[in-house]
């Protein structure tokens, strides 16, 4: 279920808290098998420490499309925030490309009461709407 309910004052505190985790390396990019997109990604641009951080530290609340609600069994209750931003990288060849990044943040507040962040990261592979910005 697709959620668009949000305030712009919600989102500027989500990105808060995502820029925060990331600053604090309290962030993860999801490698599991059926993440394939993501190491792809990473593989394809060469994505390395220092680009992760500032592809992440980048980011607005305006690239933000919509939330979904998290069907993994143990935190439904959590919702999946999807963001979109263009960004010029070089690929494996050394050519620049403009690019839509989708990203995906599950945020988690853990049992030692601090956020964490898993994130799904690749390249964008179908449009999307943003919720404060014109595309």
């Amino acid at each position: 279920m697709i959620l668009k309910d949000y305030t712009e004052e919600q989102i500027k505190n989500l990105v808060e808290i995502i820029k925060e985790c990331v600053r604090e390396n309290k962030y993860t990019i999801s490698l599991d098998e059926n993440k394939m997109e993501n190491l792809q990604f990473i593989e394809e641009y060469n994505i390395n420490e220092k680009k992760r951080i500032s592809i992440l530290c980048d980011l607005d609340y305006k690239d933000f499309c919509y939330g979904v609600q998290n069907m993994k069994n143990g935190i439904e209750q959590n919702d999946l925030y999807v963001f979109c931003r263009q960004k010029e990288l070089y690929n494996i060849e050394d050519k620049r490309e403009l690019i839509y990044i989708y990203m995906k943040f599950n945020v988690i507040w853990d049992e030692f009461q601090e956020y964490r962040v898993l994130v799904s990261l690749h390249k964008r592979n179908k449009a999307s709407s943003f919720l404060f910005k014109q595309d």
